[in-house]
């Protein structure tokens, strides 16, 4: 019963894994990393940053999506809308 426990645990934690790296991947293809960085302050705020910024804060998501889906606040982005959702709450969970 434990190995099975800890085969699921496993599991779950390479999909997470996973998911991390497509959506860091997805970042570096939108252009995202030119400015910024997981960690660390480039141009544009690191990740963790925005994720500090905005925690706890209920419509963080949407207002970030919007302002990157119209160029308001920030330069327009390379990503189509449902990237730039998957983005954003990539980024949100920093």
């Amino acid at each position: 019963m434990k190995m099975l426990v800890v085969i699921a645990a496993m599991s779950v934690s390479m999909m997470v894994a996973a998911n991390a790296q497509a959506q860091e991947a997805l970042a570096k293809s939108s252009g995202c990393m030119n400015c910024h960085a997981v960690d660390t302050k480039k141009v544009g705020p690191a990740f963790k940053d925005v994720a500090a910024k905005y925690k706890g804060n209920g419509d963080a998501e949407a207002k970030i999506v919007t302002e990157l889906t119209t160029a308001k606040g920030h330069p327009a982005v390379k990503a189509k809308p449902d990237e730039v959702k998957s983005l954003v709450k990539w980024v949100l969970s920093q």
